[in-house]
C-alpha cells in the first residue's frame, strides 16, 4: 500500500515509518526539513517537502497515496502553537485527504481526551476526533496515553547523572506503551476492515504511578533516587505566568497537563478486544519492566566499558622520566 506518513521525524512517527517499511508498504513522508529527515530516506522512505499548516503543499504529497497515517503534533520548541498545528493544520490535512479521494486515515489521539476540556491539547484531540467522524473517511483513531521513551529523559537520565527527579505531588497511574508497539497497531489497522470508522484505546500492559516507576529505576540501576515533589498548584501558577509570553505558549499549554496528572484518574483501558480485532499478540507487547531493565543494562554496561578504557589508558601512559642505563 502507498502511504503518506505525517510527523515521521517524531518519537512515534519514526517507528511507524520503520514498521510500515518492514511490513512491505511504500512510505512517503511529509517533512518540513528533508535534511533533518535524511535517516528516513536511508531506511527506504520517500521524502517530500511540505507542511500541514501550508495547504498548498498537501496536494502534491497526496498524489498516488492510498492511506494516510497522521503522527504529527506541535512540539514545545515549535514557533507555531498547538492550536495552529494540531487543530488548524490537521483540519487542512483532513480536508486535503478528502478532496484527493483518499478514504483511509489513521489518527493518534489521547485517551480520555473528552474528559479534559480545559486542557488545550486534550480538547483539540477530542474535537479532531469529532471532525473526522463527520468527514465520511474510513478513519481509525488510536487513543494513546504515554510513551515509554519519554520516561528515559524524565527518570533514567537524571538517575544515572545523580540528579534530582522531579515529580508532581499527586501521581496518576499511566499505562505507558513502547512506540514500537504502537506503530504495530497503526500499520495493522490498514489491513483490518473492522477498524474502519472506529476508535480504540492503545495502551500498555498496566498503569504505573511515578513512585512505582522510580522504584523500578532504583532496582535496575542499583542507585538511590533523589526525589523532589512539585505541588500541582505551582504548575498551574507557572502555566498562567508563561501564557503571557509568546515564547511560552506551547510550554504553558503543556503545563496544563498538570490537571490530568493531578486528577488521580488512571490513564488505562482494557485491551483484550483490541488485540483480537487488530490480530496482534499481547504477549509480544513490551512491558515497562522489560523496557527499563534493557535500557539500564545496556547503559550501565556501556559506562563500565568506558571506565575500563579510561583506566587502561591511564596504565599505558609512560613516565616522563627516562631510566638511566
Amino acid at each position: 500500500m502507498d502511504l503518506l506518513l505525517v510527523g515521521a521525524t517524531g518519537t512515534l512517527g519514526r517507528q511507524v515509518a520503520r514498521h510500515a517499511l518492514e511490513s512491505g508498504h511504500k512510505v512517503r513522508c511529509l517533512v518540513r526539513n528533508p535534511r533533518k529527515a535524511a535517516f528516513l530516506k536511508e531506511w527506504g522512505a520517500e521524502l517530500i517537502k511540505g507542511d500541514i499548516c501550508d495547504a498548498t503543499t498537501l496536494p502534491p504529497a497526496l498524489e498516488g497515496i492510498e492511506a494516510v497515517i497522521d503522527a504529527a503534533t506541535a512540539r514545545a520548541t515549535d514557533s507555531l502553537s498547538i492550536k495552529q498545528v494540531d487543530w488548524e493544520g490537521k483540519v487542512k490535512l483532513i480536508q486535503a485527504v478528502k478532496q484527493a479521494g483518499i478514504e483511509r486515515y489513521v489518527f493518534f489521539s489521547i485517551l480520555n481526551a473528552a474528559q479534559y476540556p480545559n486542557v488545550p491539547l486534550m480538547e483539540i484531540k477530542h474535537c479532531t476526533e469529532l471532525f473526522l467522524a463527520e468527514t465520511g473517511l474510513k478513519y481509525t483513531t488510536l487513543q494513546l496515553c504515554g510513551f515509554m521513551q519519554g520516561l528515559i529523559g524524565q527518570y533514567a537520565i537524571p538517575i544515572l547523572d545523580n540528579q534530582v527527579v522531579w515529580v508532581t505531588g499527586e501521581s496518576t497511574p499511566i499505562a505507558y506503551m513502547d512506540t514500537q508497539d504502537i506503530a504495530k497497531f497503526a500499520v495493522a489497522a490498514l489491513g483490518v476492515p473492522e477498524t474502519e470508522k472506529r476508535t480504540f484505546p492503545v495502551v500498555g500492559t498496566r498503569a504505573w504511578t511515578a513512585d512505582e516507576i522510580i522504584r523500578l529505576c532504583e532496582n535496575f540501576s542499583g542507585r538511590d533516587v533523589k526525589i523532589s515533589r512539585i505541588p500541582s498548584g505551582f504548575l498551574r501558577l507557572m502555566r498562567r505566568f508563561t501564557r503571557f509570553f509568546q515564547w511560552g505558549q506551547n510550554a504553558s499549554e503543556r503545563l496544563a497537563f498538570a490537571e490530568v496528572i493531578a486528577s488521580g484518574k488512571p490513564l488505562d483501558a482494557p485491551m483484550d478486544e483490541v488485540y483480537q480485532i487488530f490480530g496482534l499478540d499481547p504477549k509480544e507487547t513490551t512491558t515497562l519492566e522489560a523496557y527499563l531493565e534493557e535500557y539500564f543494562n545496556r547503559i550501565l554496561k556501556k559506562l563500565k566499558e568506558i571506565d575500563y578504557e579510561k583506566n587502561k589508558n591511564k596504565k599505558k601512559k609512560k613516565t616522563p622520566f627516562k631510566t638511566q642505563s
